[in-house]
């Protein structure tokens, strides 16, 4: 049967009707009709779509309520990786934020565009030839989980695009929350039907997309608002941050109405004044504001440090407080020794959650704040995710509330503690054999970017220990399938899988092997750099703290900690007994002594180099053992000054620092070395 030209012409109405409402109730809050009107068209539209389904497309506004449920989250691998930012607490950190970006760009100012940090579930929506075809969650990154069937039920995620001009395949990013008065009235629902109610609108929110019925998904009042971009053809990209956000707009895809481009630290900072000010009159609850660089091809330059790009920075406002009682104080024993005193609370609800913990950082901080047992204390949520105690209350304090006063020895194995004249962190002397630091190292050493040791979980490791079938992480690789399976929890077959698990660990990297290792302050970074620029373990073990220190981003604390570790005799002899059980990797080409001719001498680059990047010439100094730095001090050897050279030449000449151009760095790498050598 055909489809008469009257219907066809009223179903692409009602479809253009039906979008316009959403726009003007979900993304404007200006709706033009009553909810009976908007519902009667719905309900049209649906009915049109029922007796002639060769119509219905995916498109359509009847489609956002959903279908059936599904059965499970399928993963979804981002093509480009979607990293988290880097905070900001206070004005100092954006204005050094500010001043690293200009130093590294060599620009006496810069342009942000600033926008409001929504507190919600960060998503990835990718649209082919103008239609939504999935949506992914942020995940931890790398992976999330495919909500294409929530993220449909989003009334002002345009399922088609509007207008023309957009790429055939990109990403948009954004943030799906849910707005206070839709939070609100949804709670009044849930208790008067005598149902759970949702602590904040960011769980809501969560909670909301990640239903495996659509249905439910629907019915809930989500909202988005888009950020930035993913995958995105470069050629069809925009200048900058701000005209990518225009062109969204223009497409249809909601955008912050609050963005602003703004110029330098004073700029942002400027911005987050009034809007921490207008923080309560919002529509929707933010933690914060985001600074991007605008321009793309400086974001470019930039680039990436671990997770996070150097370009962005979150700035968080302060957290909400509430006074609470201090119940007891406790140290706790972490994996490296440290002991924490931490705060036992009467139980109080500060920014979203119930907050019984926080910790006291140190004693140093016990004593600043002076807080005691009993106290009445101010409580808030550093950065919305750490409890933390501002401060007593000592008009309300008890009379017979006693100094806190650290312990003498350990609280967990009685062992004597130390606290080096620099640091102000107390630390257990037990080593190795401090329970507390046994379990809290087996779970860094068995962790995902370490051994990764699958099925090697918390609960378990606490039976190894209790059952003193370990003493050391290179126990681990002297288990049986007979001992585990033993345990608690542990049949036969998890036994076996475990014993697997550990076999298919020993063929690791060196990077992974160092991190493993818990050493003080090495993460993923520094044990790659580590690996790559002394090539193997055995070089690392004869390595000095000079040699340490011209590694990229380690400095004298960290190659103190580095060199103190592998003195300790009793570390030695646990990675001993690790390598005779089989961990193994592939040695890194060790780098020859006789070409580390530039070992400890300090460059600094500046301008724009003829034949060579910055970056091959930096890693063409560092192979030679030279520390490249991105500031002139008295400790620099030589700046290499390029084309159009910054700041950082006339500090050169004021400290008399010697300096080279690019034929003479060139000369440096073939081996023609300046008067007197290095």
């Amino acid at each position: 049967m055909s489809v008469p030209e009257a219907v066809k012409e009223r179903l692409i109405q009602l479809r253009q009707e039906i979008e316009q409402h959403n726009r003007r109730y979900y993304q404007l809050d200006e709706p033009a009709v009553s909810d009976a009107e908007y519902d009667a068209l719905q309900r049209e539209l649906r009915e049109l779509e029922q007796q002639y389904p060769e119509l219905l497309t995916p498109d359509s506004p009847s489609q956002r309520v959903g279908a059936a449920p599904i059965s499970a989250f399928a993963a979804v691998r981002h093509e480009v990786p979607m990293l988290s930012l880097d905070n900001a607490f206070d004005d100092e950190d954006v204005q050094a934020f500010d001043r690293r970006i200009r130093e590294k760009l060599e620009r006496e100012s810069v342009e942000y565009v600033a926008e409001p940090k929504l507190d919600g579930l960060a998503v990835s929506l990718l649209y082919e030839d103008g239609l939504l075809v999935r949506g992914a969650t942020r995940g931890d990154g790398h992976a999330g989980e495919d909500v294409t069937h929530t993220v449909r039920t989003v009334r002002d995620i345009p399922l088609k695009l509007k207008g023309s001009g957009y790429p055939g395949r990109f990403e948009v990013r954004g943030e799906v929350f849910m707005p206070k008065e839709g939070f609100q009235a949804m709670n009044r629902r849930a208790l008067e039907a005598g149902e759970k109610v949702f602590v904040n609108p960011r769980n809501a929110a969560a909670g909301s997309l990640r239903q495996l019925d659509p249905r439910i998904s629907a019915a809930r009042p989500l909202a988005f608002l888009c950020y930035g971009y993913g995958v995105f053809p470069k050629s069809a990209l925009p200048a900058s941050q701000q005209d990518i956000i225009a062109r969204f707009g223009e497409w249809g895809l909601p955008v912050s109405p609050e963005l602003r481009v703004v110029k330098g630290a004073e700029g942002c900072l400027t911005y987050y004044r009034e809007l921490l000010a207008r923080r309560h009159q919002l529509p929707y609850e933010i933690d914060g504001v985001v600074y991007k660089l605008s321009r793309f091809d400086w974001q470019e330059e930039l680039g990436f440090v671990a997770r996070a790009p150097r370009w962005a920075i979150a700035h968080k406002f302060p957290a909400e407080e509430m006074t609470t009682t201090v119940l007891a104080i406790e140290v706790q024993v972490g994996r490296t020794g440290a002991l924490t005193p931490v705060a036992r609370l009467q139980p109080v609800f500060v920014g979203g959650v119930t907050v019984t913990n926080a910790t006291l950082h140190n004693a140093d901080e016990v004593k600043r704040k002076d807080i005691r047992v009993g106290d009445a204390v101010v409580v808030r949520r550093a950065g919305d995710v750490i409890p933390e105690i501002v401060k007593s209350i000592p008009e309300k304090r008890p009379a017979d509330a006693e100094e806190f006063v650290m312990p003498g020895h350990c609280p967990v194995c009685g062992s004597e503690v130390e606290c080096l004249p620099e640091e102000t962190i107390v630390r257990c002397s037990g080593g190795l054999f401090c329970p507390a630091q046994h379990k809290e190292a087996i779970k860094h050493f068995a962790s995902r970017r370490a051994l990764d040791i699958e099925g090697l979980g918390d609960k378990l490791v606490d039976q190894l220990l209790e059952k003193h079938l370990v003493s050391d992480v290179a126990d681990l690789f002297a288990l049986t399938a007979e001992q585990l399976a033993g345990l608690d929890r542990m049949g036969q077959k998890s036994a076996e899988n475990l014993i697997a698990a550990l076999e298919k660990s020993k063929r690791t990297s060196l990077p992974r092997f160092l991190y493993a290792l818990g050493i003080r302050e090495v993460g993923e970074v520094t044990a790659a750099n580590l690996a790559t620029h002394l090539g193997s373990l055995d070089a690392l073990k004869a390595a000095d703290e000079e040699r340490l220190q011209a590694i990229p981003d380690v400095g004298p604390t960290m190659a103190r900690h580095i060199a103190t570790f592998f003195r300790q005799s009793h570390n030695l002899e646990v990675i001993r007994k690790l390598l005779d059980a089989g961990i193994a990797w592939e040695e890194c080409e060790p780098p020859k002594l006789e070409s580390q001719v530039l070992l400890g001498k300090v460059f600094v680059l500046t301008g724009t180099l003829a034949e060579l990047t910055r970056d091959e010439a930096k890693s063409r100094l560092q192979a030679l053992g030279a520390k490249v730095t991105g500031s002139v001090s008295k400790k620099t050897d030589f700046v290499v000054a390029g084309a159009e050279p910054g700041s950082k030449l006339d500090k050169a000449r004021e400290l008399g620092v010697e300096v080279i151009d690019e034929a003479v760095l060139l000369k440096m790498f073939s081996g023609d070395l300046p008067e007197g050598g290095t």
